[in-house]
């Protein structure tokens, strides 16, 4: 009896925790990166360099001169493109010289040079894609078609549905695999732009510290979204583990 009560009991924490990281804490993440956006937005660098600007700067003095920066759309869609060597600056980043632009501009130059020194991380990344991608696509699918199967079958075992069970797991592990190698990608990202911006004078003491808590921010959404990833990975194997 004792130990049912316990049962219950981490069942209960487990749920409460699952929802934190479900819905909680990349919401919080999503309200600190636009909050702290927003307020170093408005802040404008005493460089008077756009993002573009500062973009092209690091771009040079790194020798890189085949990647093109570009002036995408939407609010903070900035991105590099490693396939086509373009890096895309969200409007106000592009066209506005401010520490966020600033910041976001020399981040997104820390994965060009990443690309350029053939950074093993973003290599593996980059090989992990095609499989990150399909299980994106098809776990859940196999997952929740496995779980029927299997309860339809329990009777006689569900040995498809046990199958396609795993084999949706195991996609999905790709995908988690491939968010959790997202992170030491983005934080070396970030550690590269702030040593340029600081090298190359683009920022004075004052602005490299906000700049710094404009990307600490955005690092924040991608370790939410690896948390929600992971937990979701393990909640699919304890339901497959509890079939068997």
């Amino acid at each position: 009896m004792k130990y049912e009560k316990l049962l219950e009991v981490g069942i209960h924490v487990y749920i409460i925790l699952y929802f934190v990281i479900l819905m909680v804490v990349p919401m919080l993440a999503q309200m600190n990166v636009k909050s702290t956006f927003n307020k170093y937005s408005k802040v404008r660098s005493t460089s008077g360099l756009t993002g573009r600007e500062v973009a092209e700067e690091i771009l040079r003095e790194n020798g890189i001169y085949d990647v093109s920066v570009e002036r995408g759309q939407g609010f903070l869609s900035d991105y590099y493109d490693p396939k086509n060597k373009k890096l895309v600056l969200s409007p106000h980043n592009y066209d506005t010289p401010s520490v966020a632009g600033t910041a976001v501009a020399a981040h997104e130059v820390g994965h060009a040079i990443q690309h350029a020194t053939g950074y093993a991380f973003l290599n593996f990344r980059s090989a992990l894609f095609p499989l990150a991608q399909l299980g994106s696509n098809f776990s859940y699918f196999l997952i929740i078609a496995g779980m029927i199967i299997t309860y339809a079958q329990s009777n006689a075992g569900g040995g498809l549905g046990n199958m396609l069970l795993w084999g949706g797991i195991a996609l999905m592990a790709f995908a988690v695999l491939f968010q959790i190698v997202t992170l030491p990608v983005e934080f070396d990202a970030s550690k590269r732009a702030m040593n340029q911006i600081e090298s190359l004078n683009i920022v004075n003491e004052k602005e490299y510290r906000h700049a710094k808590k404009v990307l600490n921010a955005a690092a924040m959404t991608y370790v939410a979204a690896t948390a929600v990833a992971v937990a979701e990975l393990v909640r699919f194997i304890l339901i497959a583990r509890s079939g068997n």
